[in-house]
């Protein structure tokens, strides 16, 4: 009978730690946040004279979050961020390749460029968004990578939409919703190689 007990907590415990295992190792989306923005430079150009146009130069501060415990570490490839003002492509912003350790933050500073002339389309709105403080904007990124799961590393790409409301005066970030889908290819690298050989 005490055999019989204990080969049934042991199965228990073996199980619970199996489930608890299947739950860490389910990967979850990392985050973009957005935590400031400041006014690097302005360049008057005259696309059309004499009517001038002013482009804006943004400096973004943003913390990528990578909430995974088991992938270590995260390699992001070089990407750019679209930047978009009624569903009009302003500019965009480089986001160069990095790597990142398993359940860290890491605090990226991006370099973003606003088409002047393309604001001007929208100058009614824009004024309205001054008068009320307001100002509301999309990001999109695609980002693509590799994530060290134990000793493979799997390839992933990772959609981020944010939408974001500004002060247009003091750019003070008002609020932010932030949507992340996370694709994880369990096909290794090295399986790719393999096929692309078998391939030729």
């Amino acid at each position: 009978m005490g055999t019989g007990i204990g080969w049934t907590i042991a199965l228990g415990t073996t199980t619970a730690v199996a489930v608890a295992l299947a739950i860490a190792a389910r990967p979850r989306d990392p985050t973009f946040s957005l935590h400031s923005i400041s006014l690097s430079s302005l360049h008057l150009r005259f696309p059309t004279p004499p009517i001038p146009v002013l482009d804006v130069e943004f400096t973004l501060s943003i913390s990528l979050t990578n909430p995974n415990l088991n992938f270590a570490p995260i390699s992001y490839w070089p990407s750019s961020i679209c930047i978009y003002y009624d569903d009009t492509l302003l500019g965009q912003a480089k986001v160069e390749a990095c790597s990142q350790s398993a359940r860290s933050v890491r605090t990226l500073r991006l370099m973003a460029s606003l088409d002047g002339l393309k604001l001007t389309h929208h100058l009614a709105r824009l004024m309205w968004g001054v008068i009320r403080r307001e100002m509301e904007s999309k990001a999109v990124v695609k980002i693509e990578g590799k994530a060290k799961l134990l000793i493979w590393e799997h390839p992933f790409v990772m959609y981020v939409e944010s939408n974001v409301v500004v002060d247009p005066l003091f750019l003070d970030v008002l609020d932010q919703e932030t949507k992340s889908r996370l694709h994880l290819s369990f096909s290794t690298n090295n399986e790719k190689e393999n096929k692309n050989k078998n391939v030729k």
